[in-house]
Formats: C-alpha cells, structure tokens, sequence
C-alpha cells in the first residue's frame, strides 16, 4: 500500500537548541526504513537462534533464556541509549546501533563453527547485542520522529506510520531466515540478517544532521528518575504496561492453547498472523483519522475492547472464531500505540524525549523478560484460558487510569 500521508514539516528551534527535521515524505520513508532494517536483522535471529540451540539438543529452560536475553540487555542499556539519542540526535547513535545488531550476528555466525558450551555462550551474547542494538534504533528513530512534527495530530500520524515498520519486520527477518536456514543452514541465515542493518546505514544518509546539543549544566540532585514527577507520566506508563502485557500474553498463550485443542502450527501460525496483519491495518488507517482521534479516549476504550476479547478468547471452540478473535485484538492494541507515544511526547521536554523514550523501553523490554516467566508458571497450574482472564480483568481495571489521562503540554 503506498503511504498517502507526507508531513509538512518546518524547522522549529527546541529548548535544546536542535533543529527539527525539515524534510517531509523522504524522512519518514528513511525512518521506516532504518528500524525494517535493524528490527528484520532481530526478529530473524531471534527466530534462529533459539531452533539452532533445540535442534542441538538444549533444553525448554535454556531457549527460554536465550529469548529472555533478547529482551533483557535493552532494560540495562535503554536510559544510556535515550541519553545518547538526546546528546547527539540521530546519526551516531544509528551507527552504534547498527555496530552492535552487526557485532551480535557476526558472533552468530562464529557460533556455527564451535561446539559445546562456548556455542550456546555466544548465542546469548548475540542475542543481547542484537537486542540492544535494535532497541537503540528504535528510540533514536522514535525520538527523531517526534522532533519532525508540528503538532500532537501529525505525532499519531507519524507514529502510525512508523509502527508499521515492526510488523513487516516481524515477517521479513523470520520468513528470511527460515528459508535460508532450509537452504543452505544456519551459519548463511545469520549471514543474510547481518546484511539487514545495511539498509539502515543506507537511509541515516537522507534524515539531516542537526546540530549536536550542548550538554546542559548539571542540576544538583535531577536525575532520570525525575521525568516520573511529570504530572500524568506514572499514569502513562502504567496504560503501557498494562498493554504491553497484553501482546506477551498473547503470543504466549495462543500456541499453549491451539496445541491443547489440537491445531496443528500452521493453523496457529495464521491466528498469530490474523494478528499481525490486523494491528498493520489499523496502523495504516488511522493517518487519515488523526484529527478526529482524542489519545485519552481511543486508550480507554482499546483497554475495554481488549479486556472483552480476552474474556472471549478461551472460549472460541475452533480456529475461524480465534482467528476472529485475533482480528478484533490487532484492532484494539494496534490503534494504542501512536497514541501513546504521542502523549508521551507531549508530556515531556524535547531535550528530554529520549529519557522518556527510554522508561517506556523499560517497562516494555522488562515485561517481556519477566511476564513470560510469569505466565509459564501460572499456565503450569490453571491452565492458559486464566491467563487470558486474569491480564483481561487487569487491562479492564486499568482503564480507569487511562480516563484520568491528561496532557498537559502542547
């Protein structure tokens, strides 16, 4: 589908003294492009790795780890990586970032000429420089994307678009390495994801240099911390977990519970897929729908929408009523993204944009290290039909918090 937005874009002078972006089309186009590229790269290790480790003989619990690292090295690195997108803006921390999804893969491929112990180290370690190096990106491209807009209505329009990156990405890096890995092996899969943060280098040379931003004077006793202080950036945050947890339950319990009914994983694979095309669908609608959206409003009733699905969804007998399920899911978690990230921005000082990015990374990348946990235990005892139950009545309560939104800064 070609994209029909193109943002009228002007350079504005920032507190920090950065030039916002001034081009239109061709900017969104190259951040789209820079997180495709380093996202596939992930996305497609993220696939390999782990069926390289079961075919070899790992255990449940050692594929567990190994994706669980994909996710917790970002949680440690994310406040320096938001710091450095907002001392340097976007080309230097792109190029790091791109250094590090390179340096993890290339250890990917070393892997597959080692064996014992030492093989399964140097996956893990690929597994958190890519992941690292991937989240990176994407607050320095997210950062960027918010100084390029004029106002609140563009930031959902740029950030639907922008979403749309992860859910191609998620099938480009997979199918990718699949067919490779059934080609050729393992070792000319992880050679063809290195290959994929080329592209990102390729479209940092079309987003314009801005001036680097000076260091601001140290203010005795602000840290980071301080950005929870701004009214309604607690309350945000909490929203976004709340749904983050959502989309981990889902990809958890979707399989857990088709295998319990027999489906066979194409057939779970195309629920899953039902997924991620209606989250793509939603994403590109909702551009020419920007101006009639209100953040608070469309979160609210996404979080009641999403709670109600999940009520549904352990009762669905069969593969056509789960898929629709599934559908009805992508359009409810899909529209909450821009809005957030709107709102996010609007809360929070444009030299301070990537700190803030970086909590709500935080919060993201920690659930999806500890919820999967979580709900492998709880799966273990109840079964996976509560766990839709119990994350629906939470996502429900929570909406409470997504009424009191309030942005508070244009």
């Amino acid at each position: 589908m070609t994209p029909t937005f193109t943002p009228t874009l002007t350079p504005i002078p920032t507190p920090a003294a950065e030039a916002r972006p001034a081009t239109g089309g061709r900017l969104l186009l190259a951040l789209i492009t820079g997180q495709l590229g380093l996202h596939s790269a992930m996305a497609g290790l993220r696939l390999a790795a782990p069926l390289q480790a079961l075919r070899e003989g790992y255990s449940a619990w050692a594929v567990g780890l190994l994706l669980a690292l994909f996710a917790a090295a970002p949680v440690l690195l994310a406040l320096h990586s938001g710091r450095l997108a907002d001392r340097f803006g976007y080309h230097r921390p792109v190029h790091i970032a791109v250094a590090l999804a390179g340096a993890g893969l290339g250890l990917a491929v070393l892997a597959t000429f080692i064996g014992g112990w030492p093989h399964f180290a140097l996956l893990c370690a690929a597994a958190m420089l890519a992941g690292s190096g991937a989240n990176m990106g994407m607050l320095t491209i997210q950062r960027t994307a918010a100084l390029a807009a004029r106002d609140a209505t563009e930031r959902v329009r740029i950030f639907s678009w922008l979403g749309v990156a992860p859910s191609f990405a998620n099938v480009v890096g997979p199918v990718s390495a699949g067919f490779m890995i059934d080609a050729a092996g393992f070792r000319w899969a992880y050679v063809l994801l290195m290959l994929m943060p080329l592209a990102t280098l390729v479209s940092a040379r079309f987003v314009p240099r801005a001036p680097r931003v000076p260091v601001a004077p140290a203010v005795p006793g602000r840290t980071a911390w301080d950005l929870l202080d701004v009214p309604g950036m607690k309350r945000l945050l909490l929203v976004n977990w709340l749904l983050s947890m959502c989309w981990d339950v889902h990809t958890f319990a979707v399989p857990i519970i088709g295998h319990e009914r027999g489906f066979s994983a194409s057939v779970i694979g195309l629920i899953l897929g039902t997924f991620t095309l209606s989250v793509t669908a939603v994403r590109l609608l909702i551009p020419a729908l920007a101006h009639r959206l209100q953040g608070p409003r469309v979160v609210r009733l996404a979080m009641l929408g999403t709670a109600a699905v999940f009520a549904l969804y352990p009762l669905a007998p069969t593969p056509l009523l789960m898929g629709l399920c599934a559908a009805l899911l992508g359009l409810t978690l899909g529209c909450v993204q821009p809005m957030i990230m709107a709102m996010l921005h609007q809360l929070t000082p444009d030299q301070r944009h990537g700190e803030a990015l970086a909590f709500r990374s935080m919060a993201i990348n920690g659930s999806s290290t500890l919820m999967p946990l979580v709900f492998g235990a709880v799966g273990a005892l109840t079964g996976a039909g509560l766990m839709f139950w119990m994350v629906g009545a939470a996502v429900g309560a929570g909406s409470w918090a997504a009424r009191r939104l309030a942005v508070v800064r244009t």
